[in-house]
């Protein structure tokens, strides 16, 4: 990563932590920008008082899906094309031919589960244009997954900072590294599990007419 969170956090604030979630989640580059540490260290200084937890959320999770719309619309103009690009200083073909494998396994959950994965985040929702994914199904996994990863990785920092104010800088990290880990660890056996898999999509599906389905019938 190029960017330390908590230089980040005290030079710009709220505004630079709505640019560094809009790049990391929908432009080509963004995937060199510290998301998950970012919120944790967010939600953490929130804690201490030094940034107003609801304005934080409300920035952070809509960074977020605005974000995740500009690599949508990215990878609808761009098409196919996108994956034959080679590997540049802010590019790297490896990590969307992965967020593509994750796409064509778990189709629009993967919206959802990418918020939780560094870099797949980043071309998730690229791939989703790039497979003409209907606009209106994509901003339904969009918004949930948004506001989901927002709220449990930012206020996980907040939980930390609350019980643990004076917690050594060292410690601190070595705290979010194993909540990071672990946090990964339950999502992959989520979706190893078909059974689970399955009941997510159906949820998910019957969640989505019921948000859309009025909408498509009276049109």
């Amino acid at each position: 990563m190029f960017f330390d969170p908590e230089t980040i956090i005290t030079a710009g604030g709220l505004l630079l932590i709505a640019f560094i979630v809009f790049a990391e989640s929908g432009l080509l580059f963004g995937f060199i920008f510290p998301g998950d540490t970012l919120l944790l260290t967010a939600g953490f200084f929130a804690a201490q008082g030094k940034l107003p937890i609801i304005p934080l959320l409300v920035i952070i999770a809509v960074s977020a899906i605005l974000g995740d719309n500009v690599g949508y619309q990215t990878g609808r103009k761009f098409g196919p094309s996108v994956f034959k690009r080679q590997d540049g200083l802010f590019f790297r073909r490896e990590y969307i031919l992965q967020a593509q494998r994750f796409y064509t396994r778990y189709g629009g959950i993967t919206i959802v589960a990418a918020r939780f994965f560094p870099w797949i985040r980043t071309f998730a929702p690229i791939v989703a244009g790039v497979g003409k994914m209907p606009w209106y199904r994509f901003a339904f996994f969009n918004i949930f997954g948004a506001v989901m990863w927002t709220l449990s990785v930012t206020m996980l920092g907040y939980l930390i900072g609350t019980a643990a104010p004076d917690v050594d800088q060292y410690f601190f990290w070595g705290i979010i590294i194993i909540a990071h880990i672990f946090m990964l660890i339950i999502l992959y056996n989520i979706f190893k599990n078909p059974l689970v898999r399955q009941r997510l999509k159906k949820n998910l599906k019957e969640e989505w007419h019921h948000f859309f389905g009025r909408k498509k019938s009276s049109s």
